[in-house]
């Protein structure tokens, strides 16, 4: 059974999940297009996880992957946060915020029993994470209602550990790709290859069906990779100008400049690295720090920054998630992108 069949799906194309810049309406444009919606849930309360899902649920019958972090939460460190709220204190005093003032949270919740007991109630065919996989017990119950378990790795090692530990198809992520590194077995962003590199060597190393994500922004970037082996693609930024996404003015603005073209790893706006456009916070600070909190917490003294800069029209320091392909970041409808992606697949 090839992979399509077994994700009840049209085309070799997945959506990827892109939280804070879509939710439902997304999901389901792609399901109805014959590719494979995906919903994030690493921001997403229960009860707003379930809403969404009632609404994809509601209107459309095809299949939908639910994706989710599965990082571990890190311990409190006063003395980091100390010198975190230093380094941002200039900016704070430059927008008349007080850095005193800022609250503690993570902004992202891992894969846990609460959000298991949501999703036994909708059994979503497509389950996905983002660094590694779940417990053991965590990834029994997703198996137990039949669902497909994917995956990210950034390296032929941690594809074998998927393969190793319950996975039934690996998303081979290349350094390309927008927004979180899927990296979970190293911090060392040495190891981190683009996708042209990363597929074969995973396609080879693994009996899984591997997916190709990372770079892939229109119909000759989907031909290519299901050429060099890949069962399925993965498609991010493509989509972030689609009216059914939820991607800002000032974002969708920035993905259509020239801006779009310098994108760089970042630690700053989350603590883990991220793809994303170049900002002004990423020059002076430079784009990885050893400043930033562990992940998820560096969000909470950002999220200040982010609302009173974007207040004033500037992106200065909001989180602009892009890979390094944004040439088919185009506003059409997400059924027609999927089709024109889908043009020249043989």
């Amino acid at each position: 059974m090839s992979l399509t069949q077994r994700l009840g799906i049209e085309l070799p194309i997945l959506q990827a999940p892109m939280a804070g810049v879509q939710g439902s309406a997304l999901a389901i444009a792609v399901a109805e297009g014959g590719g494979l919606g995906a919903l994030p849930c690493a921001m997403l309360t229960p009860q707003a996880m379930s809403d969404e899902l009632d609404r994809i649920r509601a209107q459309t019958t095809g299949p939908l992957n639910v994706n989710f972090f599965c990082h571990l939460p890190p311990e409190p460190d006063s003395a980091r946060d100390a010198r975190w709220h230093q380094a941002l204190a200039p900016y704070y005093a430059e927008l008349g915020l007080d850095i005193d003032s800022v609250s503690s949270g993570a902004g992202r919740r891992p894969f846990d029993d609460q959000a298991c007991d949501v999703l036994e109630t909708f059994r979503p065919e497509v389950v996905s994470f983002h660094f590694g996989l779940p417990s053991p017990a965590l990834l029994e119950r997703v198996k137990a209602w039949g669902a497909t378990v994917l995956s990210s790795a950034t390296t032929v090692e941690e594809a074998l550990w998927l393969e190793a530990n319950g996975a039934d198809a690996v998303i081979a992520q290349g350094l390309e790709a927008g927004g979180h590194r899927g990296m979970f077995l190293t911090e060392d962003l040495t190891t981190q290859v683009g996708t042209l590199a990363l597929l074969p060597q995973v396609k080879a190393a693994v009996t899984l069906p591997v997916i190709a994500a990372g770079g892939i922004a229109d119909a000759r970037g989907v031909a290519s990779a299901l050429a060099l082996g890949a069962d399925a693609v993965q498609v991010g930024t493509a989509f972030l100008c689609c009216p059914e996404a939820t991607t800002s003015p000032l974002h969708r603005r920035a993905l259509q400049s020239d801006a779009a073209r310098h994108t760089a790893l970042t630690n700053l706006y989350t603590g883990r690295p991220a793809r994303g456009i170049v900002t002004r916070l990423m020059r002076e600070l430079g784009p990885i720090s050893p400043l930033a909190p562990a992940f998820p917490l560096a969000t909470a003294a950002i999220g200040p920054l982010r609302s009173a800069a974007e207040a004033l029209g500037s992106g200065d320091f909001s989180p602009l998630w892009a890979g390094q392909n944004a040439s088919g970041c185009r506003e059409v409808p997400a059924a027609e992108l999927l089709r024109e992606l889908a043009s020249e697949i043989s």
